[in-house]
């Protein structure tokens, strides 16, 4: 650790800001270690009010980055240090590793405060990864009316639109004008934040329509509400799959829409922001799945978690592995006769691999979206298994001619040219075909295609190989 002289803080005019005397970033975005290295020795000297200044300035994004970049104690310490001037918001932007053992350490009284001054989605978005019990002990530290909100929006069901919708919203009856509206706004002190659009509802708090704000700023005062209602705004339920809100969103280009009950009231509003996470969250989670990686894996985590994540389906590759070597053991009197055979056969299966899983990776990322469907998948699979043949006749064509100038016998290229056209074809079809199946099972494509296409590529690769080199040479 470099002395107190080193980690002052520069003389520089009057008004500049923390942040503009020592910049957390460098020019290519990433945090400069002169900075994390100062923000550790403000924490250890309990350098209180430079630690206010600078959280007080910094994004909630960026507090996230650098909270991130402490270790693991001084974490703790910065969030008590700043007290009132942290804004938990930050938690969300950290690894679930990182916000879980943060929350479990801090006193729920301290939790309590910062979640109060959250919006509900962030707040619930900030709860729900930890323990039941620590949960329970935060919530217990929140006002009753606070508290009820926040329990309600938890019992939803995981990933639906109740667990992402914010409960802050504004809502009127249709019988207002104009006028009324705007003056309810501007003299309302807990409006949300942010919002696009306000509502309207009967006495029963049901659904009534929607009034956007530059309709609402367009008209004048004595406009009736009613006249500037859009019934057919696209809305939620609070079960529906975050996954399909955010398609709707993308769908239809929406910036926020309103939450209903199963009664049809109106209960919350989920906005474009929390839409983008849902996005980033899915393709996370379908990236690791397609790498044989559970969706919760973090880089904070420890060696020991990562190792048992990812053991089991090692175990199942090695299971299938297995599989495929028992096809060659099948043919191991003619690979002792012609052992080029053995040399070449790995060519043909990892090609095929190779091929599957390009059809694999668009297959599983058309299903997600709902691109492929039953409508149009005939048409998908037959243009992916001539995409197989056009690809597997082009390299017969080049590992025929590399193999007859490798081992100088002509019926060895002809052979496994043979064999790269039929693991090529059943690559292209086993990759989309694969994914399809399991989606109409209602398992995860993106988890279990992997395994199941590579094995289907290596035993079909080995075994039209070593088949059609049997039957070509007279081996025995």
């Amino acid at each position: 650790m470099a002395d107190d002289v080193d980690l002052a803080q520069p003389v520089a005019p009057e008004g500049l800001s923390a942040l503009d005397r020592m910049p957390m970033r460098n020019d290519d975005g990433d945090i400069r270690p002169e900075f994390v290295e100062a923000i550790s020795h403000a924490v250890q000297v309990a350098d209180t009010a430079f630690l206010k200044e600078i959280v007080g300035e910094l994004h909630e994004a960026d507090l996230g980055d650098l909270i991130e970049a402490l270790d693991a104690d001084e974490r703790i310490s910065l969030i008590e240090l700043t007290g009132a001037d942290f804004d938990f918001s930050a938690l969300n932007e950290v690894d679930d590793t990182v916000r879980e053992e943060l929350l479990e350490d801090l006193p729920p009284e301290t939790v309590a405060e910062g979640v109060r001054e959250l919006d509900s989605d962030d707040a619930v978005e900030l709860l729900q990864g930890v323990d039941e019990e620590v949960q329970d002990e935060i919530l217990e530290k929140l006002p009753l009316s606070e508290r009820v909100a926040l329990e309600r929006s938890l019992t939803y069901p995981e990933n639906s639109a109740g667990r992402r919708m914010q409960t802050e919203f504004i809502a009127m009856p249709p019988d207002w004008n104009v006028g009324q509206a705007i003056d309810y706004m501007r003299e309302t002190p807990d409006l949300p934040d942010r919002f696009y659009e306000i509502y309207s509802v009967d006495a029963d708090q049901r659904w009534q329509g929607a009034v956007s704000l530059d309709a609402l700023l367009r008209a004048r005062r004595p406009v009736p509400l009613a006249d500037l209602i859009d019934e057919d705004r696209r809305r939620v339920s609070v079960l529906d799959d975050q996954e399909e809100v955010a398609r709707m969103f993308g769908k239809y280009n929406l910036v926020a829409a309103p939450v209903v009950d199963t009664d049809d009231r109106l209960v919350g509003v989920i906005t474009i922001d929390d839409v983008v996470d849902v996005i980033e969250e899915e393709a996370d989670e379908d990236l690791k799945a397609l790498g044989g990686v559970t969706s919760d894996e973090e880089l904070s985590d420890n060696f020991w978690t990562i190792a048992k994540g990812r053991f089991t389906w090692l175990l199942i590759n090695l299971a299938t592995a297995f599989i495929a070597s028992s096809v060659l053991g099948l043919f191991e009197d003619q690979l002792q006769q012609m052992v080029a055979l053995a040399v070449l056969a790995p060519i043909v299966a990892s090609q095929g691999g190779n091929a599957a899983t390009q059809t694999m990776t668009v297959a599983v990322r058309a299903l997600a979206t709902r691109q492929l469907n039953p409508n149009n998948a005939m048409r998908i699979v037959i243009r992916e298994g001539l995409v197989g043949l056009i690809n597997g006749l082009a390299f017969a064509l080049i590992t025929g001619i590399a193999a007859f100038a490798w081992f100088k016998t002509p019926g060895l290229g002809i052979v496994i040219g043979l064999a790269m056209i039929c693991n090529l074809i059943a690559g292209a079809l086993g990759g989309i075909l694969i994914p399809m199946v399991l989606e109409r099972v209602r398992a995860d494509p993106a988890v279990a295609s992997g395994t199941f296409v590579t094995t289907v590529t290596d035993v079909v690769g080995f075994f039209a190989f070593l088949g059609i080199a049997t039957l070509w040479f007279g081996l025995k």
